[in-house]
């Protein structure tokens, strides 16, 4: 028999990276916020690596911290460790990664989620939506608990459907042998839904004490201390290091020689693994002409002795798994603590989806996180803030946020993802962002910070500082274009000794630092000091725009032409089968995905540029016919 058990704004099930962070941004725009989870001591676990950020992941880390979200702030009070990758290259794909404490960073985000207003915490199972109409009014419970919602987030993480995958074994279970969701797949499926069947997998942990790290190169952290939040202004400097070894030709012997042991390889596996972050048999089989790979063994925390084998994701059966650990260099006497698995799940097919994250069939019901296909922490937690702003605006009657692609990496993976769909794990890559230049690291804020305190995530307090910090560049920068250094003797000889070309006439600060060879910090000993103190953050946006105005300015006439597109709006209920001349393959499209705006359209696979330019044209006369609903 069901009871009423309460009524609320917005209702999350789940409460893995996306279901926290949708929680935290509903009831802190002032929604009255439930979040259900199947165990309240697990809330944004790390069932994978024990890791935050890395090449575009740091950068949408950023991105959530500009929006108001809780990960930037967590990571950098529970790391073990904290590396700036790429900084030999541009600043387009410099990004963190920080090595997590596993247990400390739930702590931390319980901590936060527990002293929350408007966000109430409850242990349960999903086991339907309530549906009336097409419209979501709530969720029921295994325990017939029955919650009444505005609106509904699903964050199911890998847990729908789940099954664990070990060798020639197979049984139903969510990530680290918690209990599977079965019936609320179900449930989608009965009201209209297409899922789809996807893999991922871990490697074994083995225990620290039985490594024998002599055979294994250090990786120690970064001497400069940083982390991901804009707030953070106290660092940990006590770091702990990871350790880097390889597997070798036996271990690709031992693997090869039970393949078929393998439940990725003996036919039990039905779901789609991720191409970027294959399992260590895959690498085998796909990559048999390289004689090793790499191996990270990366600690899971300060009070634990347990070490994650990164490199060594494998269903492979347990005897198997002990041999082939014990072949890698340093790890022949290892103590296997936890096994890997592969575990395959349900997935929601993500064109069904409006770049809100609504779903198209139920009006109230969103979905964020790797039910919707993608792979990675951040990813989940990037959709996650997304949905629990656009749920709680629909509820407090504001416009929802849609990013585009110009904005952030957000904007670029739901796009990917409503516009272009994705039959494996999506992860996201620098490399997918077309104006990655203007997507950096360094610039979050100024991108996105604005957007966060106009939906009331981002503190009066927090958002003063950011002008003072936006008032600060702005105003560096136009000292620079005015101040004049002169080519004398002295600032002749302090060049040299810089090992920078000296000059042979004056010129401008400003010009000066566009010099390859010149960084603000040389270029301060050349010039008097601001009358205003100027923050570090301040000295590297000034740095960052004046060296690559130029780039920056082209990517952004680019960003122009491709707004225009987006302003192109179509109407919702267009009837693409009255428009002569439309390709059938793109008609199937654009009926299926039902695109927002012209520039949406464009971005679809079948899609050709003259079913666009008659999709222009039809628009603009005017006369559209729609489809009666």
């Amino acid at each position: 028999m069901s009871y009423n058990a309460g009524e609320y704004d917005v209702i999350v099930i789940g409460a893995g990276h996306a279901g926290v962070e949708a929680g935290l941004a509903a009831a802190r725009m002032g929604a009255k916020t439930l979040m259900l989870t199947l165990n309240i001591d697990n809330v944004a676990f790390m069932p994978c690596n024990p890791s935050i950020g890395g090449p575009a992941k740091g950068i949408v880390v950023r991105e959530i911290d500009a929006l108001g979200g809780a990960m930037a702030q967590v990571i950098d009070k529970t790391y073990i460790q904290m590396r700036m990758l790429n900084t030999r290259k541009g600043p387009a794909v410099q990004a963190l990664r920080a090595q997590a404490d596993k247990p400390l960073y739930i702590q931390e985000m319980k901590q936060i989620l527990e002293s929350q207003d408007n966000l109430f915490i409850r242990q349960g199972m999903v086991d339907e939506l309530i549906v009336e109409d097409g419209v979501c009014k709530g969720v029921i419970t295994e325990t017939k608990a029955t919650y009444y919602g505005k609106t509904v987030i699903i964050t199911t993480g890998t847990f729908m459907r789940g099954k664990v995958l070990l060798g020639d074994i197979e049984y139903e279970s969510g990530p680290n042998n918690q209990r599977a969701s079965v019936k609320l797949s179900e449930n989608l499926e009965e009201l209209g839904f297409e899922l789809t069947r996807f893999k991922t997998g871990t490697p074994p942990r083995v225990n620290s004490r039985t490594i024998d790290y002599s055979k294994t190169e250090i990786q120690p952290g970064e001497e400069k201390l940083q982390g991901f939040s804009y707030e953070t202004k106290e660092f940990i400097e006590d770091q702990i290091p990871c350790w880097l070894t390889y597997t070798n030709a036996g271990t690709h012997n031992v693997i090869e020689e039970n393949l078929k042991r393998s439940a990725m390889y003996s036919g039990m596996k039905r779901g789609t693994g991720p191409r970027y972050c294959p399992s260590i048999e895959d690498k085998i089989v796909r990559f048999n002409d390289k004689p090793r790979h790499q191996i990270f063994l990366e600690p899971e925390g300060r009070h634990t002795e347990e070490v994650y084998v990164q490199g060594l994701s494998t269903s492979l059966p347990e005897d198997v798994q002990y041999e082939m650990v014990h072949s890698v260099e340093g790890l022949e006497n290892a103590e296997i603590m936890r096994p890997g698995y592969a575990i395959e799940y349900d997935a929601v097919v993500p064109t069904q989806l409006w770049p809100t994250l609504e779903t198209k069939k139920i009006e109230g019901l969103f979905t964020a996180g790797q039910i919707n296909g993608t792979s990675g922490y951040e990813e989940a937690a990037g959709q996650g803030i997304m949905a629990g702003i656009n749920a709680a605006a629909k509820v407090l009657g504001k416009e929802p946020l849609i990013l585009d692609r110009s904005e952030g990496y957000i904007g670029v993976m739901i796009d990917d993802l409503v516009t272009k769909g994705t039959n494996e794990p999506y992860r996201l890559l620098t490399s997918r962002a077309e104006y990655r230049l203007l997507l950096r690291h360094d610039n979050a804020d100024m991108r996105l910070l604005e957007k966060g305190h106009e939906y009331g995530i981002v503190s009066d307090e927090r958002y003063e500082r950011f002008l003072e910090k936006k008032a600060m560049v702005e105003a560096e920068k136009k000292r620079l274009s005015k101040l004049i250094i002169k080519a004398t003797d002295e600032v002749k000889s302090m060049m040299t000794e810089m090992g920078v070309m000296p000059l042979k006439e004056a010129i401008k600060a400003y010009d000066l630092l566009r010099r390859p060879e010149m960084n603000y910090g040389l270029l301060e000993k050349l010039m008097p000091a601001s009358e205003t103190p100027i923050s570090q953050e301040a000295k590297e946006q000034v740095e960052i725009q004046i060296k690559y105005e130029g780039y920056i300015k082209k990517a952004l006439e680019q960003v122009d032409r491709m707004l225009r597109m987006e302003d192109k709006k179509i109407p919702e209920a267009i009837d693409y089968d009255a428009i002569t001349g439309l390709a059938t393959e793109a008609k199937e499209k654009l009926k299926k995905i039902r695109p927002l705006s012209v520039g949406q359209a464009s971005r679809i696979s079948g899609v050709n540029p003259s079913d666009v330019s008659i999709l222009l044209v039809y628009i603009e006369q005017g006369k559209i016919a729609t489809v009666a609903q």
